[in-house]
């Protein structure tokens, strides 16, 4: 998949410098995958939501961070949306940002 958004990755781990390796790994699996359907994404993250407009929530490590993000089956992309703490999450409409 071609991740767009990284830059929005980046900025939050230079604020919380412990998720940088759960987020790292995240993009490595995301870009060796090639999501065809949301039910690709739950194969690899089955405690992953999916929302309309093709939204996907990640529980980042064990749920403290949270990612959106929408991704376009058709042409392998993963844009990201939002990247947040669990409690930033909370403030926010995933099926809108």
């Amino acid at each position: 998949m071609l991740v767009i958004g990284t830059d929005k990755l980046e900025r939050f781990w230079r604020r919380n410098p412990n998720s940088k390796r759960w987020f790292q790994e995240w993009l490595r699996v995301a870009h060796n995958e090639n999501w065809r359907t949301p039910y690709d994404v739950l194969d690899h993250y089955p405690r992953a939501s999916v929302l309309p407009r093709n939204r996907v929530v990640f529980r980042i490590r064990g749920n403290r961070y949270r990612m959106v993000a929408a991704v376009n089956y058709r042409f392998s992309t993963v844009s990201i949306r939002f990247v947040g703490t669990h409690a930033e999450y909370d403030t926010i409409d995933a099926r809108s940002v």
